[in-house]
């Protein structure tokens, strides 16, 4: 082997990290960072390979984005196309990647070891998951396939995958200003592709996209643009002597690394201009965009965090707290945005109110003033030092992370010229304060550099263009003269004319300054919290942290009252109470957040939630200012009208979401005895006044339970003290037990057979969605559970690979479990432009599939299924925030049952496979008598059904004769429209018979337009395909030939729910939740720490 090169074997780390670290680099210069934790249960490795979407052809946008989707595809060594997702399912892995403008990243995760109860550092190659998972790994950058079979379907998942963003205010806004940015830079790249990109324009102009693909990764995957980070179990020199054979064919270049030095993405013309740009979603957006320095350089120092640390100040004397004030604004962000090497954006973005819409002029201004201010002072060493402090103890106490998260993200992070011994704390640490290179930052922040974006979905109303890409209406201007000097003006304002009640920031008394935690060696983790009080008041759970020693903690209560969510109208009412208190505790919090504490508070159907998380020191003030606001909230009407206003968009922007969003609530409203639909809250917020909210919180906390959950640095006393502050300050009534809420779901009876149909509110949207529900009992049965648990594990890459991948039904497709508070039930969500009915065919197909695989499937297999599993809910908690987490879900489920996983595992491992085939026969069959089912299909108003209605079978004809008129044209052939009519005379068009179509289209070509055999053969080709995007678009479903899909089952007839009232009365309901063990089992009732 090679000789390898080690880089650093000590690299800074948090206090609390017991890993240990190699950089190394191989002979053909890829660079690796090796991590050896010898107590992780979970393995990853991720590559990064420094080539993205700005490195794409200008004539196929998304070439890059391709590229990743067709690695997976197959390889030299392992020819199988989903052999790697196979081998990583069956060792209880995953994989994914994602592709940026300058970096494509590929990740995945498996066992650590092939048993729970074997270390594999001994003979790893052989036994540990993550060998066999790096080879197949390796082989994507040494000799994929990129098979012509699996060509066209991965165009079409990329295809898909854009078409799930058409309607995403995120995408289509982020392609607005890159659209509207200089030509010049690559920046201005539409980085997904699509089909029209990638495979049906490429193919017009004779190009052979599988040549074009495979170039591109010859071209640009060099080893010496690669960074690999592997995690595992086994020791450093065992990781390293795997890495170095099995990397080491992947070729080198000696590419240089890809720089867009010599030009910005805006450029003179770009500057100095407004776009008004009207969203999807009911947004009001103000964005400053400054080009900007790039700071890679300058990881020491970081000015732009100087720059968006006041900027984007939420507390008195700030931007925010000002504009506010004026009633203009509900929020404002700032900071910096890298680009690529040596370009970068400066940022800032403001949440405009409808009063800040219609000043938007003025919120520029005292942006500027604001800046101004900053810019009077010589810049300020103890704010730097204020914020290094907290970077400083943020990166001593840092927790562990998931592992495809940890090595995903360090391999982007080599990219970047940071010492290796720096590469774990990087840009999370500031180090230096830097005078001269804050100002040369504020260099940058001008009225002479900058570009204004206004989103809103009514001002100014005339929008004149549409963005290529997303369709997306703007209007892009000069700005006017008049606000030009203005701005200037505001931007050389001094204290004698500026805004008084601008300033810079106080001290943060929130600082964390006692760190300090009372670590105990080798005592065992205790599995559940202790009931350290409970009558009938309160009932308090408390865990001192015994395994992750931070000096963190989280606070966990629910004031649980029936009030919260008894109809559509309490429920409204107790959220806009919840944000009202949080919108009048803004300034005073935000200096809690940036010091690492935090809350939260929300309704739900069981009362309100408060949750208090983070450095413990000074947790108990930030508790009582958030009680005491709860307590003595002054309904204003100024900021009530802006509160309600938000609320009532939010809840109508509910609709816009993608679908495969939206179809879980309508399952769980269907199968909730109490529950309401979206619109039931909309219809009652819109009536609300202050004085309703006013006269209806008293009453929310006049009388309630108080569920209570200490974890983490925190004593017992102190959970005690902090319970006790709850009741001293809220004073309320005992609510008897007799008047608790009790969880309940609505039981599907065996042989139903429901689907629920709705059509989507955005009448953009081309993708439908269906929920495919199957109910199998209570979560109470812990075999069932089990055996539920088991198929989801079973069905996962079974169920992707067949009806993604291989019938690319949708980019979006589920299957699994799913938990509602008392039941559980097997479902498929597929998210598609297919119509739902069809969905739910295929859906039937697969199962039936599924079922006959399972009947031949080997021990060995079923076996890995279960161990793979049993590895998954055996996995450890990775840091507080995640134990804490379950603890709290456990206590609201009122199960209360803190060791699930275990028996989980308890009731897996005696499962026979004969089990399994009889729970899948009764409960999941197609054709089983007994199964229960639920549907809810989302239907897009743009679907060929829907256009269908307004378009006649004789025009839907004439209308598909001009396009492929106007198409046979483009590709060179003389277009008679009689003969082509005349061609189309007996074909039923409407009924998306496309055989007869093409039928039409090649006796057209051979016949009257006398086109050669071969070239006849390359334009009906290309035809076919354009006649999928064609079809659908006047109203016609395409009949899909089924020749190679696996049959669909005969289904009893389905019942539509056309009343959801009446649906309901005739279902039974459930048992509610009760706890696993008697709760006097966790008492502690005595006093002593």
């Amino acid at each position: 082997m090679a000789p390898i090169e080690r880089i650093a074997d000590k690299l800074e780390k948090p206090a609390t990290d017991d890993r240990s670290y190699r950089v190394v680099r191989l002979s053909n210069k890829l660079e690796a960072l090796l991590v050896h934790d010898p107590d992780t249960d979970k393995a990853s490795a991720s590559v990064n390979v420094n080539v993205g979407s700005f490195s794409d052809a200008d004539d196929m946008p998304g070439m890059a984005h391709a590229v990743e989707h067709l690695l997976f595809m197959g390889t030299e060594k392992y020819p199988v196309e989903n052999d790697y997702n196979q081998y990583l399912s069956a060792h209880s892995g995953y994989s994914n990647a994602y592709t940026s403008s300058t970096e494509t990243n590929y990740f995945f995760e498996v066992a650590a070891s092939s048993s729970r109860d074997t270390d594999a550092s001994t003979n790893g190659a052989v036994t540990s998951p993550l060998y066999g998972a790096l080879d197949r790994f390796a082989q994507f950058f040494i000799a994929p396939l990129f098979l012509s079979s699996t060509l066209d379907r991965e165009l079409k998942a990329v295809d898909s995958e854009n078409k799930k963003n058409l309607q995403s205010d995120v995408w289509r806004l982020s392609q607005l200003k890159k659209s509207l940015s200089s030509p010049e830079h690559p920046y201005h790249h539409f980085s997904t592709g699509n089909l029209q990109t990638l495979r049906d324009e490429p193919r017009k102009r004779g190009v052979n996209i599988r040549d074009k693909f495979i170039q591109f990764h010859h071209k640009h995957y060099s080893a010496n643009r690669m960074k690999l980070v592997v995690l595992g179990r086994e020791k450093l020199d065992e990781l390293e002597a795997w890495v170095g054979d099995l990397f080491a064919g992947v070729k080198n270049q000696d590419l240089p690394r890809n720089r867009w030095d010599g030009v910005q993405p805006y450029s003179d013309k770009e500057l100095l201009t407004q776009v008004f740009a009207k969203p999807v979603m009911d947004s009001r957006l103000l964005d400053i965009y400054f080009p900007y320095q790039d700071e890679e350089d300058m990881y020491e120092t970081q000015p732009n965090r100087y720059l968006s640390h006041l900027i984007g100040h939420e507390g008195p004397g700030s931007i925010l707290a000002y504009i506010k004030v004026k009633g203009w604004a509900n929020g404002l962000s700032a900071g910096v945005a890298p680009v690529c090497p040596g370009s970068a954006f400066f940022t800032i973005s403001v949440k405009l109110t409808e009063d800040g819409l219609k000043q938007y002029q003025e919120v520029v201004k005292v942006v500027f003033q604001y800046i101004s201010l900053i810019k009077e002072y010589e810049p300020q060493q103890w704010i730097v030092d204020e914020v290094r402090e907290m970077t400083e103890v943020d990166f001593r106490f840092k927790e562990k992370s998931p592992a495809t998260s940890f090595t995903s993200r360090l391999s982007s992070i080599m990219q970047h010229p940071l010492p290796r011994d720096q590469l774990l704390s990087g840009t999370s640490v500031l180090r230096k304060f830097d005078s001269k290179g804050i100002a040369q930052a504020l260099s940058y922040i001008r009225p002479d550099n900058y570009r204004l974006t206004l989103v809103s979905q009514t001002f100014p109303g005339d929008w004149d263009q549409k963005e290529k890409w997303y369709g997306t209406e703007y209007r892009v201007e000069a700005i006017p003269s008049e606000l030009q000097a203005s701005i200037r003006q505001a931007a050389e304002s001094t204290s004698k004319n500026r805004i008084p009640d601008l300033h810079l920031p106080h001290p943060n008394e929130f600082i964390p300054t006692k760190l300090s935690v009372d670590k105990r060696e080798g005592i065992e983790p205790l599995k559940a919290p202790k009931l350290i009080r409970n009558d009938e008041a309160v009932r308090v759970w408390w865990k001192k942290d015994d395994r992750f020693w931070v000096p963190k903690g989280n606070v966990y209560i629910t004031l649980r009252n029936p009030l919260s969510k008894a109809t559509p109208e309490t429920a409204v009412k107790s959220n806009l109470y919840c944000e009202l208190v949080k919108d009048a505790l803004v300034e005073y919090s935000y200096d809690a957040e940036i010091a690492g504490l935090e809350y939260q508070l929300s309704s739900f159907s069981m009362g309100i939630d408060i949750d208090v998380g983070g450095y413990s020191d000074k947790m108990y003030v930030l508790l009582e200012k958030v009680l005491v606001s709860m307590r003595d909230l002054e309904v204003k009407p100024e900021r009530f009208k802006i509160v309600k206003e938000r609320v009532l968009r939010g809840l109508r922007n509910w609709d816009f979401q993608q679908p495969y969003r939206q179809v879980g609530d309508f399952t769980r409203w269907l199968g909730s005895e109490k529950g309401w639909a979206n619109e039931q809250y909309l219809a009652e917020v819109i009536p609300l006044t202050p004085e309703d909210i006013a006269s209806f919180y008293p009453q929310l906390l006049r009388q309630m339970h108080i569920e209570f959950l200490a974890h983490g640095n925190i004593h017992k006393e102190d959970a005690i003290r902090m319970t006790e502050l709850v009741e001293s300050t809220l004073r309320p009534r005992t609510l008897p037990k007799s008047q608790w809420q009790i969880r309940r779901n609505l039981l599907l009876p065996p042989g139903s057979d429901f689907t629920y149909r709705r059509t989507l509110g955005d009448p953009a949207n081309v993708n439908n969605c269906i929920e495919y529900y199957l109910y199998v009992g209570s979560l109470a049965d812990h075999s069932l559970r089990a055996k539920l648990l088991l198929l989801g594990q079973m069905t996962e890459e079974i169920g992707f690979d067949q009806l993604r991948t291989k019938e690319q039904l949708g980019y979006i497709v589920f299957t699994g479990a799913k938990y509602a508070a008392t039941i559980m039930g097997y479902r498929v969500i597929i998210q598609s432009e297919r119509p739902t009915e069809y969905l739910e065919e295929r859906v039937n197909a697969f199962l039936a599939l599924f079922g006959s695989k399972m009947e031949s499937m080997s021990q060995d297999d079923f076996d890995g299924h279960k161990k793979s599993l049993i590895n998954k809910r055996l996995e450890k908690v990775k840091n507080l925030d995640q134990e804490s987490e379950r603890f709290w879900n456990h206590i609201s489920a009122e199960y209360f049952n803190f060791i699930q996983n275990e028996t989980d595992v308890e009731h897996l491992k005696p499962l026979r496979k004969q089990d399994m085939i009889d729970f899948f026969n009764h409960y999941i069959q197609p054709t089983s008598p007994s199964r229960a089912k639920l549907s809810v299909h989302m239907i897009a108003q743009s679907s060929p059904k829907a256009i269908a209605g307004t378009m006649s079978a004789e025009k839907q004809k004439e209308k598909l004769i001009s396009m492929l008129g106007k198409y046979l044209t483009s590709v060179g052939v003389d277009t008679d429209t009689d003969k082509l009519s005349k061609r189309f005379e007996p074909v039923d068009v409407a009924g998306g018979d496309q055989t007869a179509i093409t039928g039409a289209i090649s006796s057209y070509l051979r016949n009257d337009a006398g086109v050669p055999q071969q070239s006849l053969t390359v334009v009906v080709e290309q035809g076919q395909q354009l006649l999928g995007t064609v079809l659908p678009s006047l109203g016609i479903e395409v009949k899909v030939e089924e020749t190679d899909l696996p049959p669909a089952p005969e289904v009893k007839p389905t019942t539509l729910i056309e009343d959801v009232y009446d649906y309901k009365s005739r279902l039974v309901v459930s048992e509610g939740p009760r706890p696993v063990r008697d709760l006097k089992e966790y008492e502690e009732l005595e006093a002593k720490l």
